[in-house]
């Protein structure tokens, strides 16, 4: 098995080569608990967090990898500021308009919207939201592998989250693919009002996402990249979309 700070200098030169990053203002530790490499650090983005955490899995051997990276938050949000505006923005998101949407503070569950009866109706579903840390935690069920990943992005699209860890469930149960995923992501880049969907087209194979077409702003190029980024179960996203002013 290979030493934790081996991995860690084959993971860094990667990364460095493929990222404008330069990962020595960002420190990142890899230390070895029983068979498990754990892997922590802050980094300034999300795609900075999926990148790097992907190059260990490539580097590790298939040793069982535990997330601790953490994006930055700046400025910081409070826990309980940063569960009330994922709580708003999922209540007033109409592709959640028929789910229950509750937070969970200290074991205790607060409905935002919605009674529990309504949590089991055909059609409708439950989000709960944790927040610990900075770290977002969704758990309940919704109807789609899209509803899914777009309860992730919108905890992303909210200042001050450090990680979000969804644990929602589908009912009914649904097979994922390179479809799914160009499905989900179409919906997220048509909800971000910060970028212009129709010109940007999506290709999605074996789960690597590539983007191509243009937009006005290099702001904007980075904003579809990083919404990429933010959807669940993908293996890397490549970002082909040039800037014409």
């Amino acid at each position: 098995m290979q030493r934790s700070d081996t991995v860690l200098k084959q993971v860094m030169a990667a990364f460095e080569r493929e990222s404008h990053l330069k990962l020595h203002n960002h420190p990142i530790h890899m230390s070895f608990d029983g068979d498990a490499l754990t892997v922590t650090g802050e980094l300034p983005d999300i795609a900075s967090k999926k990148r790097l955490f992907q190059l260990t899995q490539l580097h590790s051997e298939g040793m069982h990898l535990v997330d601790q990276l953490r994006v930055i938050a700046n400025p910081p949000v409070g826990d309980g500021e940063l569960r009330t505006h994922i709580c708003d923005r999922l209540a007033q998101a109409m592709d959640f308009r028929n789910c229950v949407i509750c937070a969970r503070l200290k074991g205790q569950l607060e409905v935002v919207r919605g009674t529990m009866d309504q949590a089991g109706n055909d059609g409708s579903g439950v989000i709960e939201v944790t927040v610990e840390d900075g770290v977002v935690t969704l758990t309940g069920q919704v109807i789609s592998l899209s509803h899914r990943r777009l309860a992730s992005v919108t905890a992303w699209w909210v200042g001050g989250c450090r990680d979000v860890v969804n644990l929602l469930e589908l009912v009914p149960a649904e097979a994922d693919g390179d479809d799914e995923i160009s499905e989900a992501l179409h919906l997220v880049l048509e909800t971000d009002q910060r970028v212009r969907a129709e010109q940007i087209t999506i290709n999605v194979e074996n789960y690597k996402i590539t983007l191509a077409g243009w937009v006005a702003t290099e702001a904007e190029r980075r904003q579809a990249e990083q919404d990429a980024w933010c959807l669940d179960a993908i293996e890397g996203v490549v970002n082909h979309i040039q800037v014409r002013a």
